[in-house]
């Protein structure tokens, strides 16, 4: 028995350590009203961020490739390379509701998404990696 409680606790106790990086996650939610919620999301080089549909409709997690860092790599629910492609297959890259996306972001500066089928209705949000 106390080798087992040993092993639970040695296990809690690492969680969420990755590479000695902890694997924060600061939460966006899409609720029913067009919107991203935060609108900005400040985290720290190396966290993740996860959009979670909390809306009745579909939404897209997609990168404004011209908002991104220069060296940061592009990302959009779907896992499209770049933002063309994203707009050309929007259907691959819908997120249902009660579901999530996630991305972590690795590079420092400020990034510009946005929803493809709610952009005209300014559904649109950042992400500030310091």
């Amino acid at each position: 028995m106390l080798r087992i409680t040993t092993a639970i606790f040695a296990t809690l106790s690492t969680a969420g350590c990755l590479n000695g990086q902890s694997s924060s996650i600061q939460t966006v939610t899409m609720p029913g009203d067009l919107t991203f919620e935060p609108k900005t999301a400040t985290i720290e080089t190396g966290e993740t961020v996860r959009w979670t549909n909390e809306s009745d409709i579909e939404h897209t997690v997609t990168a404004y490739e011209d908002e991104i860092p220069d060296e940061a790599t592009y990302f959009a629910s779907g896992g499209f390379e770049s933002e063309r492609a994203a707009r050309n297959r929007v259907t691959e890259g819908l997120i249902a509701p009660g579901e999530n996306y996630e991305y972590t972001f690795q590079k420092p500066g400020t990034y510009g998404y946005f929803c493809i089928p709610h952009e005209g209705s300014g559904m649109v949000g950042t992400v500030r990696v310091k």
